[in-house]
C-alpha cells in the first residue's frame, strides 16, 4: 500500500505540474493562500480565424511534424482522461485488492454466516469471503462483493426499481455502503462500465462511484486523483455548470481530508459563492456548498465566520428541506464542532454543543448503528465537548 501511495503522489504531482497546477507537498502545509486556480481555454475562446501555433522545434533544432505533435497531444489528454490508477489492465488487480481488505476488515464480524444473495458462505465462482458494510444487524446484510455488484448490475439494467442505487445503498436496511465495502464496491462499479464510451452515463457514474468508495476507505490521495479525472472528463463533454460544480465541491472535500485546507477552502468559497448567484439560497445544492465552506472556515479556525454561516444557513435547510434532513443534520454537527472547538466559547455555547451531539448520537445509535465510522465520530467529539463543558463547569467562580 505504501508503495501505491508513493506512486500516486509521483503520478499526481507530475500531472498537476503540466497542467500548471500547484504540487501539494506531502506534510500539510502551513497556511498560505495559494495562486489562482488554472482556468482551461474552451473552443470559444478561441478565435475561428487565430493562427495554429506552430510546432515545437525537436531538441536537434529540426522542426518537427504537426503530425506527431498531434498524436502527442493526443496521447496526453488519453492520460489525463484514464489516469494509470484507472486504466483497464488494472482493474481486475485494483477489485480484487479491495476485496480482499474488505473481507479482511469484515472477518469477524461474519464469522459462520452466509451470504443473503448466494446463501453460499464462500463464493463459489469467486472464492471470496463475506462482507458487510452497511447499517444492518443481526444476521442481515451479509454478503460477497462479488454478488452485490451481480446485483447491482441487474438492477441498472433493468431501468426500473431501485436501479443505480444499489452500487451504493444496501438494499435491506436502505443505508449507504461505507468504508473499506464501499471502496471494494467502487472498483466493481468501475470495471464493470469501463468498457463504455467515455461520455456514456453509466461510465461517468462509475468513476463518479469510484472516487466516493476511495474517499471511504481514506485512499484520499487516489481519491483526489480520480475526482481531478473526472473533472476533466465531465468540462470535455460539456457538462452543466451545476455538474462542474458539484464535482468541484467534491475535490474541496478532499483537499480537506488530506489537510490541504486553503486549497479546500478557495474551491468551496468559490463553489458557494457561484451557487449563491445562481439558485439563490433556498436551493439544495448552495446549502451543501455553505456546509463545505463552513467546513474549511472551521478548520482554519475563523470560528466566528463558520457560526454565522451556519446560523443563516441552517434555518434555510429547516424550512426548505424539513428537520429530520440528512443535510441539517450534518450541519448541526458541523456547527456543535464550531462552538465546542472555538477557544472563546462561553458555557452556553459549550453546552448547546454537548445537546446537539448527544441528541444527533441517538440517532446514529439507532439509524446507523454502534458499528457505524459516523456514529464513532460523533461519539468522539461528544467525549471532547463534554469534558470541556466539565472543565469550564470547574472554573467557574466559587467552585474551585
Amino acid at each position: 500500500m505504501d508503495n501505491m501511495n508513493a506512486l500516486l503522489r509521483d503520478l499526481h504531482a507530475e500531472r498537476r505540474e503540466r497542467q500548471g497546477l500547484p504540487v501539494p507537498p506531502v506534510e500539510v502545509p502551513a497556511p498560505v493562500e495559494p495562486p489562482a486556480p488554472v482556468v482551461e481555454a474552451t473552443a470559444q475562446d478561441v478565435a475561428p480565424d487565430e493562427a495554429a501555433p506552430a510546432p515545437a522545434d525537436a531538441d536537434d533544432g529540426s522542426v518537427r511534424d504537426p503530425d506527431a505533435v498531434v498524436v502527442e497531444q493526443l496521447v496526453d489528454d488519453a492520460e489525463l482522461a484514464v489516469p494509470p490508477l484507472m486504466r483497464p489492465d488494472q482493474a481486475d488487480q485494483r477489485f480484487e485488492e479491495a476485496v480482499a481488505v474488505a473481507v479482511a476488515a469484515c472477518a469477524e464480524d461474519t464469522a459462520g454466516q452466509t451470504c443473503y444473495i448466494c446463501l453460499e458462505a464462500v463464493d463459489p465462482d469467486t472464492n471470496e469471503g463475506l462482507v458487510r458494510g452497511c447499517s444492518c444487524r443481526g444476521g442481515a446484510g451479509f454478503a460477497h462483493v462479488s454478488c452485490l455488484a451481480r446485483q447491482a448490475e441487474v438492477a441498472v439494467e433493468r431501468g426500473s426499481g431501485p436501479g443505480w442505487e444499489r452500487w451504493h445503498t444496501c438494499g435491506l436496511c436502505e443505508q449507504l455502503y461505507h468504508g473499506v465495502v464501499s471502496c471494494a464496491l467502487g472498483w466493481a462499479c468501475w470495471k464493470t462500465y469501463m468498457g463504455r464510451p467515455e461520455m456514456d452515463s453509466l461510465r461517468k457514474g462509475a468513476i463518479g462511484l469510484l472516487a466516493d468508495g476511495l474517499y471511504d476507505a481514506k485512499h484520499w490521495e487516489a481519491a483526489l486523483f480520480v475526482r481531478e479525472a473526472e473533472l476533466s472528463m465531465r468540462r470535455r463533454g460539456g457538462a452543466s455548470e451545476d455538474i462542474i460544480l458539484t464535482v468541484q465541491c467534491q475535490i474541496a472535500n478532499t483537499y480537506d481530508a488530506l489537510g490541504l485546507y486553503q486549497e479546500s477552502h478557495q474551491m468551496s468559497r468559490d463553489v458557494y459563492s457561484i451557487r449563491i448567484k445562481l439558485y439563490g439560497e433556498e436551493h439544495e445544492d448552495t446549502l451543501m456548498g455553505a456546509l463545505s465552506y463552513a467546513t474549511s472556515l472551521l478548520r482554519l479556525e475563523r470560528f466566528i465566520e463558520a457560526q454565522l454561516l451556519l446560523l443563516n444557513a441552517m434555518p434555510v435547510a429547516r424550512r426548505v428541506l424539513g428537520e429530520d434532513a440528512h443535510l441539517l443534520r450534518r450541519m448541526r454537527f458541523t456547527y456543535a464542532l464550531v462552538l465546542y472547538r472555538d477557544p472563546g466559547a462561553t458555557l452556553d455555547d459549550l453546552r448547546e454543543a454537548v445537546t446537539t451531539l448527544e441528541d444527533i448520537e441517538g440517532f446514529a445509535r439507532r439509524v446507523l448503528g454502534v458499528a457505524h465510522p459516523l456514529t464513532g465520530r460523533v461519539e468522539h467529539h461528544l467525549g471532547n465537548a463534554r469534558t470541556l463543558l466539565r472543565a469550564r463547569k470547574t472554573l467557574r467562580p466559587g467552585n474551585a
